[in-house]
């Protein structure tokens, strides 16, 4: 697939600037990403934050090409829950209106993470009878607030080490390891429609951490926990190489009868970009979108925002970057094309 892709992708970025000049009219425009994921049953979405949201040009294109929007922060402790007991909605509220006005859907992200927690919450001891309190109502609130609104949380982010050892969290070392099912059955509580996931990094490919995601999903799910699905990142870098087991890994979470969606997607790189290095990049894209085609219950795919101009990586990877589809100037890289291939 990956030597034929990449001739179809030139001759496809030709047909489309072709067709997306001038003078092209409503009937020729090319169907969107998420036009072409619906044909597999798949969304296909992008992350967005709330400064972002000032950028018409940007609004327009996010609008317009996805039919799914995840909040990068909005939802996030943070900002929910400034102060003990006091709820702020606001911005995940104004990424909810916008996905509405634009018949998408929206992924909730996230109730329970160890990072951008409120110094309230992260400035004192906790006893355990204390913090599952403060835990339960954060997150029935804020399911509450949100049901009917989004249609998955991310529940749980980020529980585990590298080596599939519980990361050391607040929740970790006040609860123990009970606070994942808790904060799932609680989730369920507030809104028994929702679908639930846990979410993580580097769990692509098979190994010690997706290991641990799996023993946890199958002792779940003969708990009668309510999980629906595991959210995979997928925060990819060239130098690292591509995680040739995901399709595998996609399909075992399958076979215990869950979704799986590629929640996060970047493939970040080296810079200064070059011709190579953007080639593959783009097979890569196209990899990673054929797995999750070629799984029933892979659902569907989420960027980490869509355009290089709003992506978090360069201020969080020294020397690294263009990691999206669409560059700055918001134009479309080969990475589009690929997904544009793969999803045909």
């Amino acid at each position: 697939m990956r030597k034929n892709r990449l001739a179809v992708v030139g001759a496809l970025a030709a047909v489309l600037v072709a067709v997306t000049g001038p003078a092209a009219v409503a009937h020729d425009e090319p169907p969107t990403l998420a036009d072409l994921a619906q044909r597999h049953g798949r969304y296909f979405g992008s992350a967005t934050d709330n400064p972002e949201l000032t950028d018409a040009p940007y609004v327009s294109l996010l609008g317009s090409e996805f039919d799914q929007i995840t909040p990068g922060n909005g939802m996030k402790w943070y900002a929910t829950e400034p102060q003990q007991g006091v709820f702020d909605f606001s911005q995940g509220d104004e990424i909810v209106d916008l996905a509405r006005a634009n018949h998408q859907k929206v992924r909730g992200h996230t109730l329970v993470w160890h990072s951008q927690l409120p110094d309230w919450l992260t400035g004192r001891e906790w006893t355990a009878g204390e913090l599952r309190v403060v835990l339960k109502k954060h997150i029935q609130t804020e399911v509450r607030h949100y049901r009917g609104k989004v249609f998955a949380w991310d529940v749980v982010n980020e529980a585990f080490n590298e080596d599939g050892t519980y990361r050391d969290t607040i929740f970790y070392r006040t609860l123990g390891p009970g606070y994942i099912a808790d904060a799932l059955r609680w989730a369920h509580q507030a809104d028994p429609r929702v679908k639930l996931y846990p979410n993580d990094y580097n769990i692509e490919s098979i190994g010690p951490k997706s290991d641990a995601y799996y023993r946890l999903a199958k002792e779940l799910r003969a708990q009668g926990v309510p999980l629906h699905g595991i959210g995979l990142q997928a925060h990819l870098a060239l130098q690292y190489g591509y995680p040739a087991t995901l399709e595998d890994n996609l399909r075992r979470f399958s076979r215990l009868g869950l979704e799986t969606a590629l929640t996060e997607v970047d493939i970040r790189m080296y810079l200064p970009a070059d011709e190579e290095k953007l080639a593959t990049q783009a097979e890569w894209y196209g990899d990673l979108t054929e797995a999750c085609l070629a799984v029933r219950r892979c659902v569907g795919i989420t960027l980490w925002d869509y355009t290089d101009k709003y992506s978090w990586i360069p201020a969080f990877f020294e020397g690294e970057g263009a990691a999206l589809p669409w560059d700055e100037e918001l134009r479309p890289k080969p990475a589009y094309y690929a997904i544009r291939d793969a999803l045909k």
